[in-house]
């Protein structure tokens, strides 16, 4: 992988470096979500280590992050996406969306997928429609994993 990524709009940041995410803002939004509640912090370290990840910044202070797992040549899948609910309503998760879909490294990938309960119109604006053929899906879930 080649080195971070960096897109600024006005006050705002986003970017793949790693040694700027606050694991602890992160953590803290993502064991509170519908998607990973009381997920452990352990968890969320090391789901970071194995992914690209997009901090979105305004100073220093984190404000939004996404994640991608991904073989960089084929597949990507988009988790863990949020804005800290006082900046929401800006455009921001739809600029941080566009800069995960422009990142240079993932051009030219056969299938991106997510799952969403509530902003399917966010990813529509970057290109995303629901699933054709949804029969072929198949998925294994633990949906309590995180409570045990």
């Amino acid at each position: 992988m080649s080195a971070s990524q960096e897109w600024r709009k006005g006050d705002y940041l986003v970017s793949t470096d790693n040694n700027r995410l606050d694991l602890a803002v992160i953590h803290g939004f993502l064991t509170t979500s519908y998607w990973a509640e009381g997920i452990l912090f352990d968890i969320v370290k090391k789901s970071i280590s194995h992914s690209l990840n997009f901090g979105l910044y305004r100073g220093d202070q984190q404000i939004g992050f996404a994640r991608v797992i991904t073989d960089y040549a084929t597949f990507a899948y988009i988790g863990d996406v949020f804005i800290l609910e006082e900046y929401r309503g800006r455009g921001l998760s739809k600029w941080m969306m566009e800069a995960v879909a422009e990142h240079p490294e993932l051009q030219g990938l056969r299938q991106w997928i997510l799952f969403t309960r509530d902003a399917h119109r966010l990813y529509e604006k970057t290109g995303f429609v629901r699933a054709e053929n949804a029969e072929r899906l198949m998925v294994k879930r633990n949906p309590d994993v995180y409570k045990k």
